[in-house]
């Protein structure tokens, strides 16, 4: 069968930016399941995507279908033939329907049953025939939220369409996408280089752009922005900021990549660089540039969508429109020092956190009286904390806040720094807000770990004391992201605080405001700890070992974590297996015959392998407790491995179940101990082979 390679490149207005890598990825995705479902075999399928262009190359893609037979059946041969082997009703009546004679009818067996059939030749449809109705089909699947109808036309995109390619090899596959008639022409850059440019070949494409400064190939493009701007920062020996977001977008906004460094006065560096970055990132596309220390300098680079002949014009355009943007940021942050932070207590007293829990200010009381309460526990500076508290949300009704919401809690330390409050405390107030995210970084200071922690037990108390528990879709106050907040502050910060007297403390700062504080406390705790599986299972631990440590109701995160890396350590080691099987046993028969007590009867052991794991979990236990009291349960877990050989052998030799019941009740003690051993870290029963 002949091979082909095909383009097809959708002509628009410019796309959305920030869509364009999707809008990329998912027609490449659609098509390549269209060809598939059509049962075109082909090689690859490169996409490509500029702002004024969709493209797709098909490569040794199959000229047609191959050809297929199918089968429609009839009716059971018992029925389709009379006794003399004549053609029933039946069997006239499924002839008819196929327009077939009698010499055409088959048969196959149906399981227990013989049918007539009819098999058809059905010759393989071309891709000229196929591809365009392929090509259409992804068009209108792809994830677009607003389509859009234009001139006449009532096909609907996301942008007016212009023109559209379609060629298989050097020939134009004839067909309409998107009411527009396919051709071999297309078009280069808007200004540089606007006339019809005709393709001979599929092959010339990239080519044929690229001279037209265009470079259609998305990834090419992104990487000639990285080059471009690094060389721009090296000059000036800095470092560019480049979120993968923003270079996406600046990806999708030109066809053909200039870098160009502007500057701006190096006033305005007194202004929080946070700020600066902010409005230039998201106001101007712009990347900007810091030292090795992470200073912003005084730069930033623009990328530019012509290669003009008078750059210089370009730059100082740029510097003119930025500088207005900074100006605000500096008139904002100098009008917000003319008022202390303390001083803004009182608008915050006007500003309601939550209706039934009260404004910002009453949570500020309360998170600054839960924050100074864990310092005592965790043996910081009450004191500060308590400060910290008091100040963490005043910068809320700041005007540098106000005009960038993402510099909440960034604002407020410099505004503290600058009036020469302690380190500690101004540190705390950006610091309260992390982990912003997933895999995002911790406070550094313990002030600001009570303060993170303070802000979101209090939350997450309080909301659950009004019954405004989130739903499956709806978590308007971000609760699971605040409970995985508090597991990641006392586990990663090695804080062992027991969860239930966190949020007994959290419960009692509210003084009456909740509906039933000892409910919303439980309901908070469980809440909390319901977060454990979704956080180790991110980082690659199995259930099981998860639900083996859950089943203790460790009180302290940091103690579970303890226990769920030593039994995801233990479960690789070659004796796990077989001793998670033996304590399923042994739990199985410890949970039918109710508690038991008392000590081990050693005149009681008549069988040398129950006196043999007697011996054993006499060795082992003086080692294991102290390990279980330094919470070093890998390596408490490591020494019970040793059990391994006993315990198989009380199992092959022993009758739990005597007919005596002093030996009955004296092994089933014995079997207590040992499964006491283990479930003093996790229930390893309930691990999986």
């Amino acid at each position: 069968m002949s091979q082909h390679t095909v383009l097809f490149e959708l002509g628009c207005e410019e796309l959305p930016p920030k869509s364009l890598k999707t809008l990329r990825d998912a027609l490449q995705a659609e098509t390549i399941k269209g060809l598939t479902d059509a049962g075109l075999n082909f090689a690859t399928v490169e996409a490509y995507a500029a702002p004024r262009r969709l493209a797709l190359k098909i490569v040794d893609v199959d000229g047609a279908q191959a050809d297929t037979q199918k089968r429609f059946d009839g009716p059971a041969l018992q029925a389709a033939y009379d006794s003399e082997g004549k053609p029933t009703k039946a069997l006239e009546g499924f002839m008819r329907g196929q327009g077939i004679e009698a010499d055409q009818v088959s048969t196959f067996q149906a399981g227990k049953v013989e049918k007539v059939c009819y098999y058809k030749d059905i010759k393989g449809q071309s891709l000229d025939e196929l591809l365009p109705n392929i090509l259409q089909t992804a068009l209108d699947n792809l994830p677009i939220a607003k389509r859009m109808r234009s001139a006449a036309s009532r096909t609907e995109f996301v942008r007016p369409v212009k023109w559209v390619v379609l060629l298989k090899d050097d020939q134009v596959i004839p067909a309409t996408i998107q009411d527009h008639s396919a051709s071999n022409v297309t078009y280069g850059h808007r200004f540089h280089a606007p006339e019809a440019i005709t393709l001979d070949h599929v092959n010339d494409y990239l080519t044929a752009l690229e001279s037209a400064y265009v470079v259609a190939d998305f990834s090419k493009r992104q990487t000639t922005i990285q080059q471009q701007v690094k060389q721009l920062a090296d000059e000036v020996n800095a470092t560019a900021i480049v979120p993968d977001d923003l270079l996406d977008e600046v990806t999708a906004l030109v066809e053909w990549p200039v870098a160009l460094r502007a500057s701006f006065e190096e006033r305005f560096l007194a202004v929080p660089q946070e700020a600066l970055i902010t409005t230039m990132q998201d106001n101007q596309k712009y990347f900007c540039l810091v030292n090795s220390e992470g200073k912003l300098q005084p730069y930033f680079i623009t990328i530019s969508n012509i290669e003009s002949k008078d750059p210089t014009q370009i730059i100082e355009g740029n510097e003119k429109v930025v500088r207005p943007r900074l100006s605000d940021a500096e008139f904002f942050f100098l009008q917000d020092q003319k008022q202390p932070l303390a001083s803004r207590k009182d608008k915050l007293a006007n500003m309601v956190f939550q209706a039934e829990l009260g404004t910002l200010w009453d949570k500020s009381l309360r998170i600054a009286k839960l924050a100074s309460q864990i310092a005592i526990l965790t043996h910081g500076d009450r004191a500060a904390a308590e400060q910290a508290g008091l100040l963490a949300k005043c910068d809320l009704t700041s005007e540098l806040v106000g005009e960038f919401p993402e510099l909440q809690g960034t604002a407020g330390t410099y505004y503290a720094r600058l009036e020469g409050l302690p380190s500690e405390v101004a540190d705390a107030i950006a610091e309260q807000y992390l982990p912003r995210f997933s895999g995002d970084v911790l406070p550094q200071t313990q002030t600001g770990t009570a303060l993170a922690l303070a802000d979101r037990l209090d939350t997450l108390v309080g909301i659950f004391g009004i019954g405004q528990a989130p739903t499956g879709s709806k978590d308007p106050f971000s609760l699971r992201r605040a409970a995985i907040g508090v597991l990641r502050l006392l586990i990663e910060k090695e804080l062992d605080l027991p969860l239930v007297e966190l949020t007994k403390i959290a419960s009692e700062n509210y003084h009456g405001k909740l509906r039933e504080p000892v409910k919303a406390q439980h309901e908070a705790l469980n809440f909390i700890e319901a977060r454990y599986r979704a956080m180790y299972e991110d980082q690659g631990v199995a259930i099981d070992v998860i639900q083996s440590v859950q089943a203790l109701s460790p009180k302290s995160p940091l103690d579970f974590d303890h226990r769920v890396k030593a039994v995801n350590h233990f479960k690789n080691l070659p004796e796990a297996q077989a001793l998670a099987a033996a304590n399923k046993r042994v739990a199985n028969i410890l949970a039918k015959e109710g508690q038991i007590v008392g000590d081990v009867d050693t005149s009681l052991l008549v069988e040398d392998a129950e006196y043999a794991l007697f011996n054993a979990l006499q060795t082992v236990t003086p080692i294991v407790q102290p390990l279980l009291e330094a919470h070093n349960y890998t390596d408490a877990l490591s020494q019970l491995a040793s059990l391994r050989e006993p315990i198989d052998a009380f199992f092959d030799n022993v009758m739990v179940m005597a007919e005596d019941p002093k030996l009955k009740a004296n092994r089933l003690r014995l079997l207590a101990q040992l499964r006491g051993l283990f479930n003093a870290i996790a229930d390893v029963s309930m691990l999986q082979g």
